[in-house]
This record gives C-alpha cells, sequence and structure tokens, in this order.
C-alpha cells in the first residue's frame, strides 16, 4: 500500500521567519545608515556655514566652496554673508594663497567671483599700517607737490628721470604757497579708473557720493556716461602726451582744451611737469593756458621726488614696470589723505570676471602701449588689498 505523505504545516514557519527577521534587520541597518549620513551632512554644512545663515537671510544652505553653488547666484549676489564669517574667512584665504599672477586666469577670476558672495568690510589695523607704511615712504601731505615751502626760490630741481632744473622766479610763481591737503583729510574717497568694465555698472551716484574723487588723465564725464562713472570730480591728471597728441601741443588749440577742462569744473588739475624734461614745455602751456581763460581749478604739479618715492615702495613690493600707472599712483595718493578708499573702474582683463569681452576703456577701445605699465600685476595688488580689507575694490554693478 502506498503510504501518502502527510506535510506538517508548522514544518516551514521557523524558515520563514528567520528570512522575515533578516529582512527587517537590513532594513533598519539601512535606515540607521541612511540616517546617518543625512545628519553628518547637515552639521558638516553648519561647521562650514556657522555664523552665516543668521546673517545672509539667503536661506541657502551650502557651504561656499560647495561644487552645488549656483554659478547665477555667485554672479549677481552683493555680499550676503558677514566679511568675517567662517565662510568669507576661507575664500579670503584662497584668493591671499595666489602668491604669482598667471597666464590663465580663470581660477583667480572664479575665486574673485566666489568673493563678491563677502560683504566688504574696511580692516582698520591693516589700513592704518598700510597707510603708515606708504607715508614713511612717500609722504604726501609734505612732498605730493611742488610748493613753495618744499621747493623754494633757486633750487636746482632733479627731474624722475635724470637732470636738473633751476627754479627761477617765473617758475616758482606757479606754486602754491603749501600743500592744499592734509594725512587723512577725506573720509570716503572713490578713485574713478578708465577701464571698461565701469560700462552699464551704474555706479555714477555711488561715486558722486565720495567726499572726494580722484580721475585719470581727463576722462569723459558727460551726460552720456555719467550715469556709469559719475561726474563729480575733485583731482584730475593730464598726462603731458595727451597734450602734445590731441590738442597739439596746445600752441592752438587751447580754447577746445579750456572747454574740456570746464566740465571738471573747480577740480585740481594735475600733470607731471618734472618727470622728465619734454614734459616740462607741455605741462607749463597747460597751466598758462588755464590762467589766461580764467579757469576756477587750481594747477599743480607733482613733486618729482614723491613720483620717485612712489615708483620705489611699490619696486618693492613687487610691481616692476617702466613706469607704474596713473591709476595706482592715484590708489597711492587717496591711501595717504582718505579713511576709506574705494575704486572704480578698474580691471585690467580683456574680459570681466565673470567672462564677457569688455573694451579697454568705458569711452573707447584703444589700447595701452605694451610693455610700459605692468596693469594685471598692479590689479592683482588691488585683489589682495581688497580681500585683506585695505581698500574696496568695485567689479560688479551698483545696486
Amino acid at each position: 500500500m502506498t503510504r501518502m505523505a502527510c506535510v506538517d504545516p508548522m514544518a516551514g514557519r521557523g524558515t520563514r521567519g528567520c528570512r522575515s527577521l533578516c529582512f527587517i534587520f537590513i532594513c533598519a541597518f539601512a535606515l540607521v545608515a541612511l540616517v546617518q549620513q543625512i545628519l553628518h551632512a547637515k552639521n558638516h554644512i553648519k561647521i562650514q556655514l556657522h555664523g552665516d545663515e543668521a546673517s545672509n537671510g539667503s536661506g541657502l544652505n551650502l557651504p561656499n566652496n560647495s561644487p552645488l553653488m549656483p554659478a547665477r547666484f555667485l554672479e549677481t549676489s552683493h555680499g550676503v554673508f558677514e566679511f568675517n564669517s567662517t565662510s568669507c574667512q576661507m575664500l579670503r584665504k584662497e584668493i591671499l594663497d595666489v602668491k604669482v599672477l598667471r597666464v590663465n586666469t580663470s581660477e583667480l577670476f572664479q575665486k574673485w567671483r566666489n568673493m563678491q558672495l563677502c560683504k566688504w568690510e574696511q580692516n582698520k589695523e591693516e589700513t592704518i599700517n598700510f597707510m603708515m607704511s606708504v607715508s614713511q615712504c612717500c609722504n604726501a601731505s609734505s612732498f605730493l607737490f611742488t610748493t613753495k615751502r618744499n621747493t623754494p626760490l633757486g633750487t636746482k630741481l632733479g627731474y624722475e628721470v635724470g637732470g636738473t632744473l633751476n627754479i627761477n622766479p617765473e617758475i616758482f610763481g606757479m606754486f602754491p604757497d603749501d600743500m592744499p591737503y592734509s594725512r587723512s583729510a577725506f573720509k570716503r574717497c572713490a578713485v574713478v579708473g578708465n577701464g571698461g568694465i565701469s560700462t552699464n555698472s551704474k555706479c555714477g551716484k555711488e561715486i558722486d557720493s565720495a567726499d572726494f574723487v580722484f580721475r585719470c588723465n581727463i576722462p569723459p564725464v558727460s551726460a552720456k556716461y555719467s550715469a556709469d562713472v559719475g561726474s563729480k570730480t575733485d583731482f584730475v591728471t593730464i598726462n603731458p602726451s595727451i597734450i602734445k597728441d590731441k590738442f597739439q601741443s596746445l600752441d592752438r588749440w587751447r580754447r577746445p582744451f579750456y572747454e574740456v577742462l570746464k566740465s571738471y569744473k573747480n577740480a585740481s588739475v594735475v600733470l607731471p611737469p618734472f618727470h622728465q624734461r619734454w614734459n616740462t614745455g607741455f605741462s607749463f602751456r597747460a597751466k598758462y593756458t588755464l590762467d589766461d581763460f580764467r579757469s576756477p581749478g587750481s594747477v599743480l604739479f607733482f613733486h618729482p621726488q614723491y613720483l620717485h618715492n612712489v615708483t620705489r615702495f611699490w619696486k618693492q613690493q613687487g610691481v616692476r614696470a617702466s613706469r607704474l600707472s596713473t591709476g595706482l599712483m592715484l590708489v597711492t595718493i587717496a591711501m595717504e589723505l582718505c579713511e576709506e578708499v574705494h575704486l572704480y573702474g578698474f580691471w585690467s582683463f580683456p574680459t570681466n570676471p565673470e567672462g564677457a569681452s569688455i573694451t579697454h576703456h568705458y569711452y573707447d577701445d584703444v589700447k595701452a602701449k605694451p610693455g610700459h605699465h605692468a596693469m594685471p600685476l598692479e590689479l592683482f595688488k588691488f585683489l589682495h588689498m581688497h580681500t585683506r580689507g585695505i581698500l574696496h575694490l568695485h567689479t560688479q554693478p551698483c545696486s
């Protein structure tokens, strides 16, 4: 007789129970691991942004150096993090760690774009230390211009580049009695460069709100450009080559020269007649012309020793060129005469920090003579000075 096998309904229950328990254990383990990863990431973000989120109001919960940081946010923000926050300290270190300006500037530009997330704040200690080092070297409050006090009648004044000039009564009569400015005479100053980065910046109102405004080489400040660069001018330089090339050495073009200078109203017009001999005649003609037309602004002459000292100072800082740019000269002056210095229109590259093409000047695209100035290196110094809180370099549109 064939026996039918009997199947015990309880026989497989133990095996199925073990399998269920294993499955539950594995799921619980995976869930715990996932929670740990989430908590770890959350703590990492809190460490990176410690102190930032309370002040920025942006709701952005990513560290500044995160690869997920939206590029659009980087390009359009105007300082959402506090200057001394942990994130901004890290970003400043990244820029200061770049010791040499390389041909490929894309990495530096990226660091600079990231730096725009940080509100700028003046570092009083760094600023005072820099001001004192410049004052000890150059002493603008006593030797910025030739005056009757620092250049007496009969002086054999040495040119910055070779030779001397006897200060006779006619020349002596062109000098002011003493320096018109003193150290830290102005609170907030704007030094306005002529770079194409100013185009569409809408910084004119901000520039004009400064207590004192420096400009380089009589740039246009008409209504066509004033929205971007302003019109207020307290100190404007003229390179003698401009007098020679644009105004035919003032042999006949005296009134056009005067008409151009009228747009600066009562600004001090500053020339370098004692840089080298050929500058002297052009500079003196400029003064005679403005005097003849009763121009309200004063005409002042750079002291050659001051220019020499500034060149030596920046050479020690690593800026070596056949001649410093006028912009760097003005920044140096401003560091002595102003409590807080803001730069506009300074950018020495054919593209802006976001990579878009820009013209050389905001009013034309005429390039500087190659090899004459070390403009990219000068800007590199400004980037570092901004990062240290010594001056404020504006490269984004003004709000």
